[in-house]
């Protein structure tokens, strides 16, 4: 018996979150949890995660890891309400902590429910290995996106998070800190040596064109159809395109909700005086007054 892969797609972020079952089927982990957020109302609920866990639970399934790609900046982790409902242990690639110091001067305070300093329960590295019942996963350092981009190597299955999307979707962006377009053709090259017939599960899918989601293509179609790098691909061309690219890209309309989350393990901020959490947004721009500056003092 070899290894499920179960999706669970959160339509409103466009997220494959993924729960694999090893191959005794009696043991599985989750990769790229996802929590609800409607910003309108402030409101966070766990209804896709929660089928996750109801459906480990109707299978009988003991969930041993929740695994985390790199620290999104579109979507929320659940990984540390995961952790608190199974007692499973949340890892995320050793390069969380550049990006935590990338960002630590935006939100400086961690929160104080943290039972390690990085909020994770492991720190991967290159070729790691993942135990989970009679299945095993390897860690593949993939950065070029985020600084902590790793993807999960299980038997012939591979979660590349955003390094790789769709081959008509192209591939990650590389203008967050520590994202870098060079690191990333590096990376893309090491998913296509895998084997051709190895199936490549992203993370996003944003249906280009209004198509039905698809979550997952070979090694060997990623690297014949891939709209951004391919088989013709050179190396400069990818890197100017991908930075070129980037300029125009919007920000993400959940980056500083997510962040504030995902940089810990999924935990929130503490709550303030008044018992109510916040999730904060750093302010620029030319319509912001200074101390002191109001009628010309």
């Amino acid at each position: 018996m070899s290894e499920s892969v179960n999706v669970f797609f959160h339509e409103e972020t466009g997220t494959a979150s993924y729960l694999v079952v090893d191959s005794s089927g009696k043991y599985a982990v989750i990769i790229d949890s996802v929590l609800n957020l409607d910003m309108a109302s402030g409101k966070v609920s766990t209804s896709l995660v929660d089928q996750q866990i109801e459906f480990a639970s109707q299978q009988g399934l003991h969930i041993c890891w929740i695994l985390e790609t790199h620290a999104h900046a579109d979507h929320l982790s659940a990984a540390a309400y995961l952790k608190s409902k199974t007692g499973a242990k949340t890892a995320i690639g050793e390069g969380i902590l550049d990006v935590q110091d990338h960002f630590s001067h935006l939100f400086p305070k961690r929160p104080s429910s943290l039972q390690s300093t990085s909020g994770f329960d492991r720190l991967l590295r290159d070729q790691d290995c993942l135990v989970f019942g009679e299945s095993c996963i390897t860690v593949l350092s993939t950065p070029g996106h985020t600084d902590d981009s790793v993807s999960y190597l299980i038997n012939d299955n591979v979660f590349v998070g955003d390094t790789l999307f769709m081959p008509d979707g192209g591939t990650a962006r590389c203008d967050f800190p520590g994202g870098n377009a060079a690191k990333l053709w590096t990376s893309i090259a090491k998913i296509h040596q895998l084997p051709e017939d190895t199936r490549i599960w992203v993370c996003h899918d944003y249906q280009p064109g209004g198509r039905e989601v698809k979550v997952h293509t070979t090694v060997a179609e990623s690297k014949r159809s891939n709209i951004h790098i391919n088989l013709d691909t050179d190396r400069e061309s990818y890197i100017e395109m991908r930075n070129k690219r980037d300029k125009s890209l919007a920000v993400p309309r959940l980056l500083y909700p997510s962040l504030q989350v995902n940089l810990w393990g999924g935990s929130f901020p503490d709550p303030e005086e008044n018992g109510i959490r916040y999730l904060c947004v750093p302010l620029t721009g030319s319509g912001l007054v200074e101390k002191g500056a109001e009628h010309g003092h």
